[in-house]
């Protein structure tokens, strides 16, 4: 894939051209990626961050089209509030996802809940909308953010996925909002589907989505198993374990991985496998 430039759309597909935001950062990879959907009437998916150059970067890129719909995968800083700008420009509703404001507990600052985001539509599983030759349909992907939904593009096979599935990381699961439960079922819902490839939020297009997905919920059940074995030689706190489990990664991503481990031992002390053991986790008695 040629080397984005942020502001500079690149087609991908006669569908779907992509913008990447000038937002890269430890949590974001290269930064958030804006998907203009369409031709000559279009979609918006994830407008991203409320940076006005990227907003401008959208409005030159869709110079001679009409944007019919601002869409959002989920409320986080780095994917929603730019669609305020866009729409005041446009006059575009706003749609998709519903709206979540939580108090983040989480180590990333641009990840906050985006609590001004007002879509002017819901978007509930299943449900459509389209334009000349599109047609997104919102699939229902809770457990990066309670609120997530997938988009698919029934006329390319493709599946937008934001932060539910990346193409250069695992997905952080920050609870409470966060939730490993549901996002293992909702990958086990994209395994079953027939997509053919992957645009998500951050990183390259995923081809061969469904060996991908297998191996996302390879990774957290290899990551389970070693919450089990550690626990296994005594209780600890999830600092401890997150020194054991991910050896070698950026400090910076130290407290993310924090959160998805809370999220594994919330899930497993729901199953009965763990308990929680005064500051510290262990296996359940």
């Amino acid at each position: 894939m040629t080397e984005q430039t942020p502001g500079l759309a690149q087609a991908l597909h006669p569908l779907v051209r992509r913008l990447l935001a000038p937002n890269p950062s430890a949590f974001t990879y290269k930064g958030t990626q804006t998907y203009l959907v369409g031709r000559g009437e279009i979609a918006v998916i994830d407008p991203g961050p409320d940076l006005p150059e990227h907003v401008d970067a959208i409005l030159q890129a869709s110079a001679g089209e009409r944007i019919g719909a601002i869409i959002c995968t989920h409320t986080h800083r780095d994917h929603s509030p730019a669609s305020r700008a866009l729409k005041a420009a446009t006059g575009a509703p706003i749609m998709g996802c519903a709206p979540l404001a939580l108090n983040d507990e989480g180590p990333r600052a641009d990840a906050a809940f985006d609590t001004d985001y007002a879509p002017d539509r819901v978007l509930a599983d299943g449900e459509r909308v389209s334009g000349p030759g599109w047609t997104l349909e919102a699939v229902a992907t809770p457990g990066h953010t309670s609120n997530h939904l997938c988009f698919a593009l029934r006329e390319a096979n493709a599946l937008f996925t934001g932060d539910h599935v990346m193409g250069w990381s695992t997905t952080v699961i920050s609870p409470p909002d966060g939730d490993m439960a549901d996002y293992m079922a909702s990958l086990d819902r994209l395994m079953a589907r027939d997509d053919i490839i992957y645009y998500p939020a951050h990183g390259e297009p995923v081809e061969k989505p469904q060996r991908f997905v297998r191996s996302l919920v390879g990774h957290r059940k290899q990551r389970e198993g070693q919450i089990l074995r550690l626990l296994g030689e005594g209780a600890r706190p999830i600092p401890a374990m997150v020194e054991k489990m991910y050896v070698g990664i950026d400090p910076r991503l130290h407290g993310a991985a924090g959160r998805s481990v809370l999220a594994h031992l919330i899930d497993m002390e729901t199953r009965g496998l763990v308990a929680r053991a005064g500051d510290g986790w262990a296996l359940a008695a």
